[in-house]
Parts: C-alpha cells; sequence; structure tokens
C-alpha cells in the first residue's frame, strides 16, 4: 500500500492528538524523549501551536494508520523560541530571519517507515506555497536522519545554539 500526504486544520490536528503524540514518542524516544515529554506534547505544546497564526499540520497516512507528520506556524516575538533564539543567535542571523518566519515546529516518522521518501514528502507539503520568505528550524548538532533531510532539502546551518542547530531556508520551496 501507498502512504497519501494530507493536510489538517488545528481542529482536525487536535481531534488525532492521540495519534500524534504515539508517532511523536515513537520517533523522538531514541533521543531521549519520554514519556512525560509525549503527554507534555499532547497536552500543552500541540493545543498551545495550534492556535497560531498560519498553523499547518501535514500527515502521511497508509489505510486508517498515520505514519508520520509534520507541523509549523509563524513565528513571532513573544513567543517561547523565537524569544530563545533571538536571545542566542548572532544579531545578523536576528535580523536577516527572525520575524515573518515560518516556523517548522515537529517533523516526525515512525522508526520502522523511515527510509520511505515519508519524510521528504512531508517537509516538501508542509512548506509548499507558504506566504513567509523564510522558514527556520532547531535540530540536533549531531548527524541524524533529521539533519541529513534538511541539508539535502536546502536548509543551512546559522547558528550553533547551547543545544542544536539553528537552520533557515529561503522560500519558495524549489521542487525536486
Amino acid at each position: 500500500m501507498t502512504y497519501r500526504i494530507v493536510q489538517w486544520e488545528s481542529g482536525a490536528a487536535l481531534d488525532r492528538a492521540a495519534q500524534l503524540t504515539a508517532v511523536y514518542h515513537a520517533a523522538f524516544e531514541p533521543y531521549g524523549e519520554d514519556d512525560g515529554t509525549a503527554e507534555t506534547f499532547r497536552e500543552r505544546s500541540l493545543p498551545s501551536h495550534a492556535g497560531r497564526t498560519d498553523f499547518r499540520c501535514v500527515a502521511a497516512v497508509e489505510d486508517d494508520a498515520l505514519l508520520g507528520f509534520g507541523y509549523g506556524y509563524q513565528g513571532a516575538r513573544g513567543q517561547y523560541w523565537t524569544d530563545r533564539v533571538a536571545g542566542l543567535a548572532p544579531a545578523d542571523v536576528v535580523d536577516s530571519w527572525l520575524g515573518g518566519h515560518f516556523e517548522v515546529v515537529e517533523l516526525a516518522v515512525l522508526p520502522p517507515e523511515q527510509g520511505r521518501g515519508i519524510g521528504t514528502a512531508l517537509h516538501d507539503a508542509l512548506l509548499t506555497d507558504l506566504p513567509h520568505p523564510v522558514a527556520l528550524l532547531s535540530t540536533w548538532q549531531h548527524d541524524t536522519p533529521a539533519r541529513r533531510l534538511y541539508l539535502r532539502r536546502g536548509w543551512q546551518p546559522l547558528a550553533e545554539l547551547p543545544d542544536a542547530t539553528l537552520m533557515g531556508l529561503r522560500l519558495p520551496l524549489a521542487p525536486l
């Protein structure tokens, strides 16, 4: 069977919070995320993020199974991550990249489903036709499948933060 990519508005994403959390937990557990972190994602992060401007969630589904998802929204001052980056990144990066950016918050694929192109399909669907000039994300500083995906898709490292690499991508996303 072949997966398909669907887009969910905030209400539909929240209705599927249990499924999203299960994928989140499975995808990030190898990197130290635990049951408590997954519960925080479900109870606090996802509901807060789903209410933000330009929230977009994409999902890879096969039959009725969720294989992976990605989401983001417009980042702005006054939000935790944007303010944290503004306080840690070099001034030229802050001036050039922060404000009006699309913030890629999560991109997760079930470990047994990795290697099928799902991450790339989710990435591209998430970033296609956005009204933002740039996208930002943070990822682990060490070599991971996610970091390799971002580099392959044209993301550039902008700054090393204490616990992550800040990466940026000029939009619109170029087709494959």
